[in-house]
């Protein structure tokens, strides 16, 4: 099979080698596609306390595929059902995971895109945040991830408001249901803009995009007593907090990250079920389709973030 190495900084070759060797309770999967995360990005642009050459085919985590073998205890699976699976070496024609790590698609979805591990990560997000029928949501960032936290906030019957830089990304927000888009020019303009219409506050923000400058946003914009929840991966360095202004508001707050694999796997079944009552709707947020032999390309996408580009999927 052929599989990616990060051999140094902003430099991945592909090379042959053999099949992963499976165990008794593992499942080897044939990869039709895996989503390129921005949690990858420090790892491809390279850091001081990185070693390289990296592990082949790590860190890709969002693969999908049809099972091509699979140990005598790896439970009801069977060779060519399609799946989503939750490992660690997946930017490569192969990779394998222990069963309970693997989720069948059905076949309603067969023919879909479905890059599980970030739909499970939007499910979990969603549960954490505690969002009921009749709030107001500010969703900072409209990404792949806020795009269907968007969609799911829609569903549960509250209003979403979202926060982006890019005109691109708010349309796809519109699309997904947002009932007010806002543009971030600069901080004291965003704030007002929010203020004006929100005066007194938001009661809950998912801040999505990773950055500095979002939590900054959320702390002059969140409701007495309101909920922040840390969806963002924040990667590139220590962050900085008003903490006079989050204890005299008194709000809570969140990282919705999840490191359990059985709540990922939890997340990743109810993903399946939205996206068959078409309440999510992933593949509308995958932007970019990149070969596999071109997979140095989608990093760079990820990267530049062009105007245009919200998610990227690498094709086998």
């Amino acid at each position: 099979m052929k599989i990616s190495v990060i051999e140094s900084p902003q430099t991945i070759i592909i090379k042959e080698t053999d099949l992963p060797e499976i165990g008794e309770e593992d499942v080897l999967v044939r990869l039709r596609g895996t989503g390129v995360c921005a949690s990858n990005l420090p790892v491809w642009e390279g850091r001081e306390w990185f070693k390289y050459p990296f592990e082949p085919g790590a860190p890709g985590h969002e693969g999908y595929g049809v099972i091509g073998d699979l140990g005598k205890n790896a439970g009801n699976l069977s060779p060519g059902d399609k799946v989503s699976l939750l490992s660690y070496h997946a930017y490569a024609e192969y990779d394998k995971a222990h069963v309970s790590n693997v989720v069948k698609i059905p076949e309603s979805l067969g023919k879909m895109h479905f890059p599980g591990e970030p739909l499970a990560c939007a499910v979990n997000i969603f549960n954490r945040s505690d969002i009921r029928k009749g709030q107001t949501v500010l969703v900072i960032g409209a990404g792949f991830l806020g795009c269907l936290i968007v969609q799911m906030i829609k569903n549960e019957g509250a209003d979403a408001i979202v926060v982006s830089r890019r005109e691109t990304s708010l349309e796809y927000a519109r699309i997904a249901g947002a009932d007010h888009l806002i543009h971030f020019t600069d901080h004291y303009s965003t704030v007002k803009n929010i203020n004006n219409l929100f005066p007194d506050g938001i009661p809950r923000i998912i801040e999505a995009t990773g950055y500095q400058s979002s939590i900054d946003l959320a702390t002059e914009v969140i409701a007495v007593r309101g909920k922040l929840i840390i969806a963002g991966y924040h990667q590139d360095g220590l962050r900085s907090i008003n903490m006079q202004v989050w204890n005299w508001k008194g709000i809570d707050v969140i990282n919705a990250h999840e490191r359990d694999p059985k709540v990922y796997i939890e997340g990743l079944k109810e993903a399946i079920k939205l996206t068959e009552r078409n309440v999510i709707q992933p593949e509308r947020y995958i932007t970019h389709y990149i070969d596999f032999s071109n997979i140095n390309d989608a990093f760079r996408l990820l990267k530049e973030r062009p105007e245009t580009f919200l998610k990227a999927v690498i094709t086998y």
